[in-house]
Protein backbone atom coordinates (compact mmCIF):
# COMPACT_ATOMS: atom_id res chain seq x y z
CA UNK A 1 0.00 0.00 0.00
CA UNK A 2 2.59 2.58 0.89
CA UNK A 3 4.58 1.71 -2.54
CA UNK A 4 1.01 2.73 -4.36
CA UNK A 5 1.08 5.59 -2.20
CA UNK A 6 4.17 6.86 -3.31
CA UNK A 7 3.49 5.74 -7.26
CA UNK A 8 0.32 7.74 -7.02
CA UNK A 9 2.13 10.87 -5.63
CA UNK A 10 5.08 10.48 -8.29
CA UNK A 11 2.70 10.40 -11.36
CA UNK A 12 0.69 13.04 -10.20
CA UNK A 13 3.52 15.05 -9.62
CA UNK A 14 4.59 14.56 -13.17
CA UNK A 15 1.29 15.20 -14.61
CA UNK A 16 1.43 18.70 -13.22
CA UNK A 17 4.73 19.63 -14.83
CA UNK A 18 3.69 18.62 -18.21
CA UNK A 19 0.14 20.59 -17.50
CA UNK A 20 2.58 23.31 -16.46
CA UNK A 21 4.65 23.46 -19.48
CA UNK A 22 1.61 22.75 -22.14
CA UNK A 23 -0.15 25.89 -20.43
CA UNK A 24 3.07 27.61 -20.82
CA UNK A 25 4.22 27.08 -24.46
CA UNK A 26 0.61 28.15 -25.69
CA UNK A 27 -0.99 31.59 -26.37
CA UNK A 28 -3.44 33.06 -23.90
CA UNK A 29 -6.51 32.73 -26.15
CA UNK A 30 -5.84 28.80 -25.82
CA UNK A 31 -5.46 28.91 -22.48
CA UNK A 32 -8.34 30.35 -21.74
CA UNK A 33 -10.26 28.10 -24.08
CA UNK A 34 -8.64 24.76 -22.52
CA UNK A 35 -8.12 25.85 -18.71
CA UNK A 36 -10.48 23.71 -16.53
CA UNK A 37 -10.22 22.82 -12.66
CA UNK A 38 -8.58 19.62 -12.12
CA UNK A 39 -7.66 18.70 -15.67
CA UNK A 40 -5.12 16.06 -16.56
CA UNK A 41 -2.33 16.64 -18.98
CA UNK A 42 -4.07 13.78 -21.08
CA UNK A 43 -7.14 15.93 -21.43
CA UNK A 44 -5.56 19.39 -21.98
CA UNK A 45 -3.59 17.66 -24.76
CA UNK A 46 -6.79 15.89 -26.84
CA UNK A 47 -8.54 19.30 -26.01
CA UNK A 48 -5.31 20.99 -27.96
CA UNK A 49 -5.31 18.22 -30.62
CA UNK A 50 -8.92 18.10 -31.21
CA UNK A 51 -8.61 22.35 -32.05
CA UNK A 52 -5.99 22.31 -34.34
CA UNK A 53 -6.98 19.00 -36.17
CA UNK A 54 -10.94 20.21 -36.28
CA UNK A 55 -9.60 23.81 -37.30
CA UNK A 56 -6.46 22.82 -39.73
CA UNK A 57 -7.12 24.67 -43.05
CA UNK A 58 -8.54 27.66 -40.92
CA UNK A 59 -5.16 27.64 -38.99
CA UNK A 60 -2.83 26.94 -41.84
CA UNK A 61 -4.18 30.12 -43.80
CA UNK A 62 -4.46 32.44 -40.27
CA UNK A 63 -0.59 31.11 -40.11
CA UNK A 64 0.68 31.72 -43.50
CA UNK A 65 -0.73 35.27 -43.48
CA UNK A 66 0.81 36.26 -40.53
CA UNK A 67 3.76 34.35 -41.31
CA UNK A 68 4.02 36.30 -44.37
CA UNK A 69 3.26 39.03 -42.90
CA UNK A 70 6.06 39.47 -40.15
CA UNK A 71 8.36 42.48 -40.21
CA UNK A 72 11.39 42.85 -37.99
CA UNK A 73 9.72 46.62 -37.63
CA UNK A 74 7.51 45.11 -34.86
CA UNK A 75 10.06 43.72 -33.03
CA UNK A 76 12.89 44.95 -30.61
CA UNK A 77 15.77 43.18 -32.19
CA UNK A 78 16.57 40.72 -34.82
CA UNK A 79 16.93 37.57 -32.57
CA UNK A 80 13.32 37.76 -31.43
CA UNK A 81 12.08 38.07 -34.84
CA UNK A 82 13.56 35.44 -36.55
CA UNK A 83 12.50 32.81 -33.49
CA UNK A 84 9.43 34.26 -33.92
CA UNK A 85 9.43 33.47 -37.80
CA UNK A 86 10.37 29.69 -36.88
CA UNK A 87 8.06 29.35 -34.29
CA UNK A 88 5.22 29.98 -37.10
CA UNK A 89 7.04 27.70 -39.04
CA UNK A 90 6.67 25.08 -36.80
CA UNK A 91 2.81 25.77 -36.07
CA UNK A 92 2.36 25.51 -39.74
CA UNK A 93 3.84 21.68 -39.55
CA UNK A 94 1.96 21.23 -36.93
CA UNK A 95 -1.35 21.72 -38.84
CA UNK A 96 -0.28 19.44 -41.54
CA UNK A 97 1.52 22.37 -43.76
CA UNK A 98 5.42 22.28 -43.49
CA UNK A 99 7.31 25.36 -44.55
CA UNK A 100 10.14 24.35 -46.49
CA UNK A 101 13.68 26.00 -45.29
CA UNK A 102 14.27 27.90 -48.22
CA UNK A 103 10.72 29.92 -47.95
CA UNK A 104 11.60 30.26 -44.16
CA UNK A 105 14.96 32.23 -45.33
CA UNK A 106 13.82 33.92 -47.65
CA UNK A 107 10.83 35.12 -45.36
CA UNK A 108 13.64 36.09 -43.02
CA UNK A 109 15.67 38.53 -45.13
CA UNK A 110 12.86 39.81 -46.85
CA UNK A 111 11.44 41.54 -43.38
CA UNK A 112 14.68 42.45 -42.26
CA UNK A 113 15.32 46.26 -42.19
CA UNK A 114 17.55 48.43 -44.55
CA UNK A 115 20.46 48.21 -41.73
CA UNK A 116 21.21 44.47 -42.83
CA UNK A 117 21.13 44.80 -46.23
CA UNK A 118 24.69 43.67 -46.31
CA UNK A 119 23.81 40.12 -44.80
CA UNK A 120 21.14 39.73 -46.82
CA UNK A 121 23.16 40.04 -50.33
CA UNK A 122 25.83 38.21 -48.70
CA UNK A 123 23.41 35.07 -48.00
CA UNK A 124 21.20 35.07 -50.98
CA UNK A 125 24.72 35.03 -52.98
CA UNK A 126 25.57 31.78 -52.15
CA UNK A 127 24.25 28.95 -54.58
CA UNK A 128 22.21 27.30 -52.22
CA UNK A 129 20.21 29.23 -49.28
CA UNK A 130 22.42 28.00 -45.90
CA UNK A 131 19.75 26.06 -43.37
CA UNK A 132 17.77 28.35 -41.20
CA UNK A 133 20.08 28.03 -38.01
CA UNK A 134 22.77 28.89 -39.88
CA UNK A 135 21.04 32.31 -41.79
CA UNK A 136 19.91 32.81 -38.24
CA UNK A 137 23.30 33.05 -36.80
CA UNK A 138 24.39 35.03 -39.59
CA UNK A 139 22.17 37.61 -38.81
CA UNK A 140 22.03 38.02 -35.11
CA UNK A 141 26.60 38.35 -35.48
CA UNK A 142 25.16 41.08 -38.02
CA UNK A 143 23.76 42.43 -35.15
CA UNK A 144 26.32 42.22 -32.62
CA UNK A 145 28.59 43.96 -35.40
CA UNK A 146 25.54 46.77 -35.66
CA UNK A 147 25.46 47.19 -32.29
CA UNK A 148 29.11 47.97 -31.67
CA UNK A 149 28.81 50.43 -33.98
CA UNK A 150 25.84 52.39 -32.69
CA UNK A 151 28.22 52.34 -29.26
CA UNK A 152 31.51 53.21 -30.67
CA UNK A 153 30.13 55.77 -32.86
CA UNK A 154 28.10 57.15 -29.77
CA UNK A 155 31.56 57.20 -27.88
CA UNK A 156 33.00 58.90 -30.92
CA UNK A 157 30.66 61.93 -30.84
CA UNK A 158 30.66 62.06 -27.39
CA UNK A 159 34.96 62.32 -27.47
CA UNK A 160 34.47 64.81 -30.34
CA UNK A 161 32.08 66.86 -27.98
CA UNK A 162 34.43 66.71 -25.30
CA UNK A 163 37.41 68.28 -27.32
CA UNK A 164 35.20 70.53 -29.17
CA UNK A 165 33.79 72.48 -25.45
CA UNK A 166 37.58 72.38 -24.26
CA UNK A 167 38.65 74.22 -26.91
CA UNK A 168 35.82 76.78 -26.72
CA UNK A 169 36.63 76.69 -22.73
CA UNK A 170 40.47 77.07 -23.97
CA UNK A 171 39.25 79.99 -26.27
CA UNK A 172 37.60 81.52 -24.00
CA UNK A 173 40.03 81.31 -21.56
CA UNK A 174 42.49 83.29 -23.56
CA UNK A 175 40.18 85.73 -24.73
CA UNK A 176 39.22 86.87 -21.07
CA UNK A 177 42.89 87.04 -20.32
CA UNK A 178 43.76 89.54 -23.08
CA UNK A 179 41.00 91.14 -22.35
CA UNK A 180 41.99 91.77 -18.28
CA UNK A 181 45.13 92.64 -19.84
CA UNK A 182 44.03 94.97 -22.23
CA UNK A 183 41.72 96.85 -19.46
CA UNK A 184 44.80 96.63 -17.32
CA UNK A 185 46.84 98.16 -19.92
CA UNK A 186 44.55 101.20 -20.12
CA UNK A 187 43.79 101.83 -16.66
CA UNK A 188 47.56 102.02 -16.55
CA UNK A 189 47.70 104.58 -18.79
CA UNK A 190 44.55 106.08 -17.77
CA UNK A 191 45.90 106.16 -13.83
CA UNK A 192 49.55 108.27 -15.67
CA UNK A 193 47.59 110.24 -17.96
CA UNK A 194 45.12 110.97 -14.15
CA UNK A 195 48.63 111.49 -12.75
CA UNK A 196 49.99 113.46 -15.14
CA UNK A 197 46.93 115.85 -15.32
CA UNK A 198 46.90 116.41 -11.09
CA UNK A 199 50.03 117.16 -11.53
CA UNK A 200 49.35 120.08 -13.48
CA UNK A 201 46.24 121.04 -11.84
CA UNK A 202 47.73 120.40 -7.90
CA UNK A 203 48.71 123.39 -5.91
CA UNK A 204 51.10 123.22 -2.75
CA UNK A 205 50.20 124.22 0.16
CA UNK A 206 51.63 127.45 -0.16
CA UNK A 207 49.57 128.69 -2.96
CA UNK A 208 51.71 127.53 -5.81
CA UNK A 209 51.12 125.79 -9.01
CA UNK A 210 53.06 122.37 -8.86
CA UNK A 211 54.31 122.97 -12.30
CA UNK A 212 55.45 126.21 -11.34
CA UNK A 213 57.28 125.37 -8.54
CA UNK A 214 59.06 122.36 -10.82
CA UNK A 215 59.90 124.98 -13.62
CA UNK A 216 61.39 127.33 -10.82
CA UNK A 217 63.97 124.38 -9.67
Amino acid sequence: MPKINEEKELWSTLDVAVLQWIYATISHDLLHTILEPDATATKVWNRLRDIFQDNKNSWAVTLEQEFSCTNMEDFPNASTYCQWLKELSDQLKNVGTPMLNNCLVLQMMVGLTEAYNGVVTLIRQSDLLPPFYQAYSMITLEEVGLAKKVATGGSSVMVARDIDDSHSLSKNFHKNQNTHGDKKGQNHNNSGKNNDGNCGGVKSNDGDDCSGSHNSG
